[in-house]
């Protein structure tokens, strides 16, 4: 221990430019990896999330300079009808996107663990929406869910005697079918989590449950579901935040309506910073959606997020 503290006061005693020196000539790889990355993360993270808290106490319309508005863009968003409309159909498509969306990918991987014959190719099949371009995709779908008599869904619902819907041009179905398309989107990527974490469970527990009598129901019920908890929870925060930053659907097949009906938050943030230039009141939203999400992540953590205990 003395010696320890002569050393460690001996070092301590060298000329700052020469421990500076000692300690690159020790880690100069480390900080050769590392300085490009904090620069990176310093100039497109920490800088536009400081600038943009920054606007939200400003008047900005790109033109000009900025101006000191205090609060007004914050009071305007608690008056704001159509921002708590859009909040409102985010958490409509959170409910109708985030347990389909885990309870599909979670069957889908269950089917190609099962040992299937062909299951690389049914994971290829299950997997192709995933890698496959959203504007085709959403193509596609509006194409099956036409408004009219032409299209696909209504051909073959008429089959039953069920009148042609509107979907996409209707206020009570169009989130619904803009949320089907999310799913079949995503849905291969959440079967991949599953597929990795029902691989990572031990087959022994399985054979023991089998000698004590258990049939394949109560040992998903109580082996294989508890054992995905942490999958369950990293699903749902990247579910909940895939939910809650929806865009792409309602700007390529609905347009935010009809009468608003799928005017998302994003969708409105993109309306008011990029096509009325009301950048302050769009950082305002940016925020707004910021602490929803945090919330909302805190609380899964705090419920699903634990390790399992089961051992």
């Amino acid at each position: 221990m003395i010696v320890l503290a002569s050393v460690t006061s001996n070092k301590h005693k060298l000329p700052l430019s020469t421990r500076i020196k000692q300690e690159l000539n020790r880690n100069l790889l480390v900080y050769v990896v590392l300085i490009p990355v904090i620069i990176h993360f310093l100039v497109f993270q920490v800088y536009p999330f400081a600038l943009s808290f920054y606007l939200t106490f400003m008047d900005w319309k790109i033109i000009g300079e900025p101006q000191f508005a205090g609060l007004k863009h914050w009071k305007a968003f608690f008056n704001d009808e159509i921002a708590w409309k859009a909040l409102w159909n985010t958490v409509k498509f959170s409910i109708y996107y985030i347990v389909p969306t885990m309870a599909l990918g979670l069957v889908l991987a269950l089917i190609i663990n099962s040992g299937i014959k062909f299951a690389n190719f049914f994971k290829g099949l299950f997997f192709l929406p995933v890698v496959t371009s959203f504007v085709i995709i959403a193509g596609i779908w509006g194409w099956l869910f036409r408004g009219t008599e032409e299209g696909f869904v209504n051909y073959l619902i008429g089959f039953v005697g069920i009148d042609p819907q509107l979907f996409l041009s209707s206020s009570s179905q169009a989130l619904i079918v803009l949320a089907g398309l999310s799913i079949f989107k995503v849905a291969g990527t959440t079967m991949i989590y599953y597929y990795a974490g029902l691989q990572s469970v031990d087959k022994q527990l399985y054979e023991a449950a089998r000698i004590d009598g258990a049939n394949s129901w109560k040992i998903f019920w109580k082996i294989t579901f508890p054992l995905l908890k942490p999958i369950h929870f990293y699903v749902a925060i990247t579910t909940t935040i895939g939910s809650f930053q929806v865009f792409d659907s309602a700007f390529l097949l609905t347009g935010g309506g009809p009468n608003y009906a799928t005017t998302t938050i994003v969708y409105y943030l993109y309306h008011q910073g990029f096509t009325s230039l009301n950048l302050s009141y769009a950082a305002v939203l940016s925020y707004v959606l910021f602490f929803i999400i945090l919330a909302i992540s805190l609380v899964q953590r705090k419920y699903i997020g634990q390790d399992p205990k089961h051992y």
